[in-house]
């Protein structure tokens, strides 16, 4: 069993003519998953790789063919009105990798999605949700690759449910868990950008009620306060044990680096806030990458 994505999932593909997207789009078919339409308006009509069916509009291809899923490869301009697209069509996942949307229209694109995911859901629909932007998408190892990342890394299904807001630590957490022959359930990468679909605390209750995910590893970052939130729930939901990792620890005080959502405002977002809040709900935190390992190695077996 996977969250989210798996090998039945379908998935369109918003931007597929260009170059971002049909790269992705064509390691995505190498990888497995199902990608059964793509959408550039005005280009409907034509195949991609030979058969993948173009539309003009993302309620046509999901009229035609029945795509429940979305990625997302649109310039930053027309990134949330693409995402706004997908969901007035109701694709039940939406997924936004596009770096760079404004901030004010992610907040606007974020506000209308939840409003359309609570008059879906109260029609007796599935809901419609999205993650990113600004994030490398969502794996079920062995399944189905919805995103960016590389496919060697995710071939076959381990034990750990992964959740990053980093897209190359999230590469290297997951070839350190397989590696060590612990393996991913399911990547989910939330994004950096400080407006974002999904949170960790959204993923976390999806993990925990997932069968074959025996343990979780956050990863996070300075700023905002998306770490503390996920551990106050940690603390008063979670079963499965949680390790984390909390990168940017050593950023040097007033220096601009890294994602756009690692902004320190006050006491908010700062590395002792968030190792305050993951020791409050006794999650372990690494202080390098390999010791993500050992640490769910330990807790796995203080489980068993």
């Amino acid at each position: 069993m996977s969250i989210l994505v798996d090998k039945n999932s379908r998935i369109l593909v918003q931007g597929i003519t260009g170059r971002e997207g049909s790269n992705h789009a064509r390691a995505m078919l190498e990888f497995g998953t199902q990608v059964v339409a793509g959408v550039t308006p005005g280009k409907g009509g034509q195949m991609f790789e030979g058969k993948v069916p173009v539309f003009d509009s993302v309620a046509e291809a999901v009229e035609k063919t029945a795509a429940n899923v979305s990625i997302i490869f649109v310039p930053p301009a027309g990134a949330a009105d693409s995402v706004l697209e997908a969901a007035h069509a109701e694709v039940p996942l939406i997924i936004l990798i596009t770096e760079g949307v404004p901030t004010v229209d992610m907040m606007r694109a974020v506000k209308e999605v939840k409003a359309l995911d609570a008059q879906n859901r109260a029609r007796g629909g599935q809901g419609i949700r999205l993650i990113g932007g600004n994030c490398p998408g969502v794996v079920s190892a062995g399944e189905a690759k919805v995103g960016i990342m590389p496919n060697r890394i995710f071939q076959n299904k381990g034990r750990v449910g992964l959740i990053s807001r980093s897209g190359t630590l999230t590469y290297e957490a997951a070839a350190l868990l397989g590696e060590a022959g612990l393996g991913t359930t399911t990547t989910v990468g939330i994004g950096g950008d400080p407006v974002i679909g999904t949170t960790f605390a959204d993923v976390l209750p999806m993990f925990e009620a997932d069968p074959e995910t025996e343990a979780i590893v956050l990863i996070g970052e300075i700023g905002g306060a998306d770490e503390e939130a996920a551990a106050e729930y940690i603390k008063n939901h979670m079963t499965k044990p949680v390790v984390a990792f909390i990168s940017g620890r050593t950023a040097p005080k007033g220096k601009r680096m890294g994602h756009a959502g690692a902004i320190i405002m006050g006491n908010v977002g700062t590395p002792e806030s968030k190792l305050a809040a993951m020791a409050d709900a006794n999650v372990p935190v690494a202080d390098t990458m390999p010791q993500i390992v050992e640490l769910v190695q330990q807790v796995l077996a203080a489980k068993a």
